[in-house]
């Protein structure tokens, strides 16, 4: 859904049937890349039904992951 409005993202994010264990958020319809947490104050989450978003976390991961193996053989 293109520019969801913000009582649909709230009804998302409410809506514990888009909440996978309770804590991984899979929603197919929401195309965003990092969406807002259960309890919006705690920042945001990836969308696991988004395969941007995941791309998004594993080259974050790839990321933090070289930066300290470098640091780490530097030492």
């Amino acid at each position: 859904m293109k520019n969801p409005s913000k009582e649909q993202i709230e009804a998302w994010r409410k809506d514990s049937n888009n909440w996978k264990f309770g804590v991984f958020y899979y929603n197919p319809e929401d195309e965003s890349l990092l969406p807002p947490k259960r309890e919006a104050w705690m920042g945001f989450t990836v969308n696991f039904a988004n395969w941007k978003s995941i791309g998004l976390l594993i080259l974050s991961l790839g990321f933090f992951s070289f930066v300290i193996s470098m640091i780490l053989h530097k030492n």
